[in-house]
This record gives structure tokens, sequence and C-alpha cells, in this order.
């Protein structure tokens, strides 16, 4: 297993989702990929489509305005 960091402060969306749909189909089952992001229309986003495509989805506020989505490939 390995933990993958994408770093999206300062990308409105769709940037944010598109990059985050990318680096997922790299990375192998049980992997993790946490997207960095401080745009909310993203942190809505990211976390929706990572749960509609079946995978473990946590969000952590890490600062004001500022969050992790940490998605576990399960699929």
């Amino acid at each position: 297993m390995k933990e993958v960091i994408l770093d999206c402060f300062g990308e409105a969306c769709p940037i944010p989702l598109v990059k985050a749909q990318n680096k997922i189909k790299e990375l192998e089952i049980g992997d993790i990929l946490i997207v960095q992001i401080d745009h909310s229309c993203a942190m809505k986003n990211v976390p929706d489509w990572a749960r509609e495509d079946g995978h473990n989805v946590e969000v952590e506020e890490i600062d004001d305005g500022e969050w992790e989505v940490i998605i576990e490939k399960v699929k």
C-alpha cells in the first residue's frame, strides 16, 4: 500500500476532480490518494465522485477552508 498526495490548493473545479480521476487510475487496489483542496465546490465534487465510484472516502479539514479528501482505492 502506498500513499499519494495530490496538491490541488488554489485550483477551482473541475481541475481537482479531473486530476483525482486520472491519478486513481494509476494506483493499485488498497492504495491511498490524498487530495488537498481549498475550493468548496471541489470539497463536494471529489468525495461524491469517489463514493459513487465505490471507493472508501474520508474528509478532514486541515485548516480553515482547507481539506484533505482521503480516498482508498477498493476496485
